[in-house]
This record gives C-alpha cells, structure tokens and sequence, in this order.
C-alpha cells in the first residue's frame, strides 16, 4: 500500500502509525508549497504515480481537492485511486458536519491546520509576498472575519504560533480540537490498516 500525501499531513501520518501497528502503508509527499500553486497539484500527484507504477497493489491518495478545480479526481478517476473526502484537508480534519457548521456561523473563516499554524510564516505570510508588501493583508484577507485553528495535537508552540497568524491577520482567533480520530478512520475506511495487524 502507497500514500500519496500532500506534505501538510506528514506530521499526522507519522503519528496515526505510531500509534497503530495496524497502519502498515508507504508514504510519499507533494510539497505542501503546491497550495500557492494547485494548478500543479495533480500533475505532481500523476508523476509520483508515474514513479511507483506496479510496485504496490494498492494506492490511495491523501488529499483534498486543494484547489485543482477537479483535476485532481479527474486524473485519480483515471488511475483508479480512491482520496479523502473534502474539498480540502478542512473538511476531513474537523470531518463535513462540524467543518459545515463553522462555515454556517462565519463564512469568512480562514482555516489553519496545526501543519498550516506551524508554517504560516513561510507558507501564508512570505508564500504571498506579506513580508515585503504587508499591504496586501487587506487585498487577500480583507472579506476574512476570523481564523480558526484546527487543533490535530495540543502543543503550546503550534498554539502560540496560530495565535501570532491572527494577529498578523489582525482577527480574532477561534481553536477548535479535532483530534486525528477523522483522519484515522477515513484511512481505515480506505483499508489502509493491514488486516494482519
């Protein structure tokens, strides 16, 4: 069995098969860069298939649609891959009911992972050019009314780190724990975890 995993999630693949001798899988990552650019998620998803071809019996893919428009499933039907449900790793972090119900109390919610919480800086605030031209805070984020963090592993740095992203956003900062417990069963779903565990 072979994941293939946008580079957000390595944190939480590693720990879900620390924690779970059942989950016996190969991994390998697409930068998780690739959200500044999700033209190219799907093709850089097509050369790591292209990589591995006929060397597992099995391939799933751990994404969201990310932006790619649908391009993403439409190569992943073509390759006969199954992937996380969602439109992004939102969606199957805080799973499709609670992720709705955010969105119905504040469709201006901009949504940070622990893995976007610990890179914002380099990801959000320099990925979009906020360190040399700070005034387009307002341009990309102005229709944002808070952040929520979606909290996979309680950690003071991840926290803090999340809290200084929404002050650099200036608005108001909403945690929520969601836990691996979603991602866990979305991937035993997906037989991921060997039967032989």
């Amino acid at each position: 069995m072979l994941i293939i995993a946008c580079g957000a999630l390595a944190r939480e693949l590693n720990m879900l098969r620390r924690a779970d001798c059942r989950m016996v899988f190969d991994v390998t990552y697409v930068p998780a860069i690739l959200h500044n650019r999700p033209e190219h998620i799907a093709s850089a998803v097509k050369a790591r298939i292209d990589a591995v071809r006929g060397r597992y019996h099995r391939i799933f893919c751990a994404y969201g649609d990310c932006g790619t428009g649908g391009a993403l499933d439409e190569l992943l039907r073509a390759e006969g891959i199954d992937r996380l449900p969602g439109a992004h790793c939102y969606e199957f972090v805080a799973g499709n009911q609670q992720f709705s119900a955010l969105m119905s109390e504040e469709i201006g919610s901009f949504f940070l992972t622990d893995y976007l919480a610990r890179h914002f800086e380099r990801l959000v605030w320099q990925g979009l050019g906020l360190d040399r031209h700070p005034g387009l805070r307002d341009d990309y984020f102005g229709h944002y009314r808070r952040v929520v963090h979606l909290v996979q592993a309680p950690d003071k740095a991840v926290s803090d780190k999340a809290a200084d992203a929404a002050r650099k956003l200036a608005l108001p900062l909403k945690t929520m724990f969601t836990g691996l417990e979603l991602l866990s069963s979305h991937l035993e779903a997906a037989s991921i975890a060997s039967p032989h565990g």
